[in-house]
């Protein structure tokens, strides 16, 4: 690879799980890649430091209160401070950024995402609700705009790593699932789950909210709705399997049977990495498979009775329309709401569940109805949570 050019990064939500891990793979190649642009929402303190360690050229605090503190941290710096929910979507229309991580959490993703696309930059895609909650028309705007988007999310990376190469159609994609912390948990045990045991996932380090997620397995669900956007693939033709040691991170099975999928140690900077790379692999110091101890490897059937949030986002996908952004909205007002101790961990399911029933239902939706859809979405269920 000719190196002259580095690659220049936007790293939307560099504060997270994602961003963080993206910033350390920036900072063991330091002749490919520069992080451009940093933003966070409301981790002030960290951007902070971020910036003056990575030096980028553009920071964003998504939380206008924050602008002042940062500003004034970083004027000792050549570096542009902005602040707000537009600048986030200024800074990923970028002319001088080659690619665009999104790893902003829930739908706060969706309007930046959009955004980058429109200017057609390279996107490699952390935030799931984006293809969750706008699929059709995201799709659409990156053939239009001729916008590469490629997959961070372990499974999706993993479906994209299984694909390489391949010129035969898929039969079916097999999305593996850990099943969370509460797998062997019976439906009475769920009751009465605390957040501090759902934050406590097995295999994985996440931000809170896709932990929670994880836990519910709605998690799971959003990766079908994001598999069948990405893959082109119908749901009929996505198979959930519970794989509690994950280390088959997902598989993808042809018309002759051949099934291929991809392996290794639970860590996000392998699919992060390869989003910045590709088509080219680069040299890590991740950890390997240890083949010779390595636990069994074991499968089971998803029980919908006890996880019915991956049941919803089925039905979500198959009515298709607004119906994944209701789902998608609901999700986040029950999630912060668990994590609050104001629902129980079934009851997140039963608000979804109701919202979905009483939220108006839009089958050819403008991006504008999405954002109409979502704020209604969320009061429904923010009503139903209270009573």
């Amino acid at each position: 690879m000719n190196c002259e050019h580095k690659k220049k990064i936007a790293i939307l939500g560099s504060t997270g799980s994602i961003g963080t891990q993206a910033l350390e793979i920036i900072q063991a190649n330091p002749d490919r890649y520069e992080a451009y642009v940093l933003t966070a929402r409301r981790q002030d303190d960290l951007l902070i430091r971020q910036a003056r360690q990575f030096r980028p050229a553009q920071v964003v605090i998504a939380d206008e209160s924050l602008y002042e503190q940062v500003r004034d941290a970083l004027q000792d710096l050549p570096i542009q401070v902005y602040a707000g929910e537009e600048a986030l979507c200024q800074v990923a229309q970028n002319g001088e950024v080659d690619i665009v991580l999104t790893a902003l959490v829930g739908f706060a993703g969706l309007r930046p995402t959009v955004a980058a696309i429109r200017a057609g930059r390279q996107i490699a895609l952390a935030n799931k609700e984006t293809l969750v909650v706008a699929g059709e028309l995201v799709t659409e705007l990156a053939m239009q705009h001729r916008a590469a988007i490629l997959p961070v999310d372990s499974e999706h990376s993993a479906i994209f790593q299984s694909l390489m190469g391949e010129q035969s159609e898929l039969e079916k994609i097999i999305l593996t699932a850990s099943g969370g912390p509460f797998r062997t948990m019976s439906a009475e045990q769920l009751a009465t789950v605390t957040p501090e045991q759902a934050l406590r996932h097995p295999n994985w380090d996440m931000g809170a909210k896709i932990t929670i997620d994880s836990a519910t397995m709605m998690n799971k669900g959003f990766e079908v709705i994001e598999a069948k956007w990405l893959f082109g693939v119908e749901p009929e033709r996505i198979q959930v399997v519970v794989h509690p040691q994950s280390i088959i991170h997902s598989a993808v099975q042809f018309r002759d049977g051949a099934v291929k999928a991809q392996l290794g140690q639970p860590d996000m900077r392998v699919p992060i990495q390869l989003a910045f790379s590709y088509p080219e692999r680069l040299q890590s110091t991740f950890p390997r498979l240890d083949w010779y101890h390595m636990a069994a490897l074991t499968f089971e059937e998803p029980d919908l009775d006890k996880f019915p949030c991956l049941r919803l986002a089925f039905e979500a996908i198959r009515a298709g329309g607004t119906m994944p952004c209701t789902l998608n909205a609901a999700n986040e007002v029950v999630n912060l709401a668990f994590r609050q101790g104001r629902c129980t961990f079934p009851q997140m399911a039963d608000v979804i569940s109701k919202t979905m029933e009483h939220t108006t239902f839009i089958a050819q939706p403008s991006l504008d109805d999405y954002f109409a859809i979502d704020r209604e979405a969320r009061r429904v269920a923010e009503g139903l949570v209270i009573n």
